[in-house]
């Protein structure tokens, strides 16, 4: 929408003058910026939410380590390898093809600083990116959202276990947020340490 918007002025101004389109493409590239700098960098802050909403579920504060005005990231309820985190955008979004320009910009903008960070964490070699569009595709949780996950040599025999892992984890993620039952594998505490580990790299 940018590269749309700024094509048109370009194709508006008088000449072709080059200082102008210098100083429009710096302008859109700075308006680009500033929406994708997250609130922990702003100046007035927002108090950060209890809750954020995930579906029909919510999910705490204490367990989101990134979060700008159109996305958060949080961690895992039962990660699939170490890191595996997802990305959401705050509005309810059900499939994909519902985002706004500006929130699937925000959102990959988003996946790719977090993936960037955790690779680097967490010692690995490679990323792998998934979403699961719509409830053939796997999708558990009506509101879009992109895993993150970490990858290293021999973490899965086969390459593509992965995904048959991913779609487990939605189902027992859908299970765990419907029953509200107790953590076994993770606990409210340990995924809050998880967080602020993760949260200092952003900071």
């Amino acid at each position: 929408m940018l590269s749309f918007a700024r094509s048109l002025l370009l194709l508006q101004l008088p000449n072709n003058s080059a200082l102008v389109a210098l100083a429009l493409d710096r302008r859109f590239r700075c308006a680009r910026s500033f929406l994708h700098r997250p609130l922990c960098a702003r100046a007035e802050m927002e108090p950060e939410p209890e809750t954020y909403k995930f579906g029909p579920y919510k999910i705490s504060g204490s367990e989101v380590f990134f979060r700008t005005e159109l996305s958060f990231a949080f961690v895992n309820l039962r990660p699939v390898v170490p890191g595996h985190v997802l990305v959401c955008p705050r509005r309810e979004v059900k499939r994909f093809v519902d985002l706004t320009a500006d929130e699937t910009i925000d959102l990959w903008l988003t996946a790719k600083k977090i993936g960037d960070q955790l690779e680097s964490y967490h010692r690995a070699s490679s990323l792998t990116f998934t979403i699961q569009d719509g409830p053939q595709a796997g999708q558990t949780v009506p509101h879009v959202h992109i895993h993150i996950l970490p990858r290293k040599t021999g973490d899965f025999e086969n390459n593509d276990e992965i995904y048959d892992a991913i779609d487990k984890e939605e189902k027992e993620l859908k299970k765990k947020l419907d029953l509200d039952e107790e953590r076994k594998d993770r606990t409210a505490d340990e995924m809050a340490r998880e967080a602020d580990n993760y949260r200092v790299l952003f900071s």
